[in-house]
């Protein structure tokens, strides 16, 4: 790299700027306040760990996202945090250590060695929410009304949400018999719902006819709520793991029907973002004209368990800059300023000090500096009059 091209950020790496900064501070804090006011307690996990932390368990599917690096201290391998999911987990399986439901909410930046969708960042700014100790939908209702109240915070209230549940395809896995390559291969598939890839997958399965149509009609299965009830009868004879699963999510759905009519519910029973990491109910959320959604989640249930928690679970995340571009949210940035003399007089200090206290900005001058009141923002200045400072418009 020439002298000249050293300013330069690696590709997908960004950072923030005036006034964008304040912007970003302004909603972080909002979010914050309001996880405060559903009873999320803020954690601050480190940027690495020890990388068995990061990617225990279900946390696998990180293994290509997450940076790694030797530590000089021990030798062991460590890992930049693509994803604070799974350290919110070893927080409450351990340093915790709690009975009852523990609610855990954080915001921090998260670096991935590989952007998610066309030109996306390396280094999302990610906020999310983390319920563990509960295994009924009243826990995954609790996280879809509140990434929904989180959206609104931010502005964006046109929004549709997917609802899926993993537990549907796995447990027909499981009755079908599929190995571990046929599984991942028909799982590829069903996400580009590719018919004729589906049918030979199955074809050369141990599956039943019956079991290998049950399969296949999952990438048929996505529609709004009557869905649901077509799915019932499309995959009636299947176990009773199949059935619960869709019980599960009939359940999560009629509530949200009921409590939050204002929101466009999509099933899809072949949405399995997040498989090898989730158990349950998942979703995502998607705004018009963005093809990525801005905010995802679901159950994990015993993501904790190498810890010495294996507690039910489910949250969300969402990347914070995202919601601060596409919101509708008019933050107060500061704007005008009040420009002080270089003077050590004790009395201009006070003046000072009270006028930072009252909530103003003040911006003393510098010797020898270059540019005056206006280069600095400042729409005021403080003058001495009759042998007191006083606050005067610049003219």
């Amino acid at each position: 790299m020439s002298n000249k091209d050293q300013w330069l950020l690696p590709e997908g790496i960004e950072e923030a700027l005036p006034p964008e900064a304040w912007r970003l501070e302004c909603a972080r804090r909002e979010i914050l306040d309001l996880f405060l006011g559903w009873g999320y307690e803020l954690i601050m996990p480190p940027f690495i760990e020890y990388l068995e932390s990061l990617l225990t368990g279900t946390g696998n599917d990180l293994d290509l996202q997450t940076f790694k690096l030797t530590d000089q201290l021990t030798g062991r391998m460590m890992g930049v945090r693509a994803d604070m999911t799974p350290q919110a987990a070893r927080i409450d399986a351990h340093p915790l250590k709690r009975s009852a439901p523990s609610r855990l909410c954080y915001l921090g930046t998260v670096l991935r060695t590989r952007p998610e969708g066309f030109a996306g960042t390396r280094s999302p700014l990610q906020v999310g929410a983390e319920l563990f100790g509960h295994a009924g939908i009243e826990s995954d209702v609790e996280i879809l009304r509140l990434v929904l109240e989180s959206l609104s915070v931010m502005g964006i209230t046109e929004v549709h949400m997917d609802l899926g549940h993993v537990g549907i395809f796995r447990a027909l896995a499981a009755e079908a018999g599929l190995d571990g390559q046929q599984e991942a291969a028909l799982f590829d598939a069903l996400q580009r719902k590719a018919s004729t890839e589906i049918a030979e997958i199955l074809a050369g399965s141990s599956a039943t006819e019956d079991q290998a149509r049950r399969l296949a009609c999952l990438a048929e299965l996505n529609g709004g709520h009557g869905i649901l009830a077509s799915a019932r009868e499309a995959l009636a004879g299947a176990g009773s793991e199949v059935m619960g699963a869709l019980d599960n999510l009939c359940a999560i759905a009629d509530v949200m029907q009921r409590s939050r009519a204002d929101t466009s519910l999509f099933f899809d029973l072949a949405e399995l973002r997040g498989y090898n990491f989730h158990t349950g109910m998942v979703f995502a959320v998607f705004v018009p004209g963005r093809g990525q959604e801005i905010a995802r989640g679901g159950r994990y249930n015993d993501i904790g368990r190498v810890f010495g928690g294996a507690r039910p679970a489910t949250g969300f995340s969402m990347d914070l800059r995202t919601l601060v571009g596409l919101g509708a949210r008019d933050y107060d940035l500061p704007t005008g300023a009040i420009y002080s003399p270089a003077d050590s007089d004790p009395a201009l200090i006070d003046v000072v000090r009270n006028l930072r206290a009252a909530g103003e900005r003040v911006i003393f001058e510098l010797p020898g500096q270059q540019g005056d009141a206006a280069a600095l923002g400042c729409d005021r200045h403080i003058i001495r009059e009759d042998g007191a400072w006083l606050v005067k418009p610049v003219s």
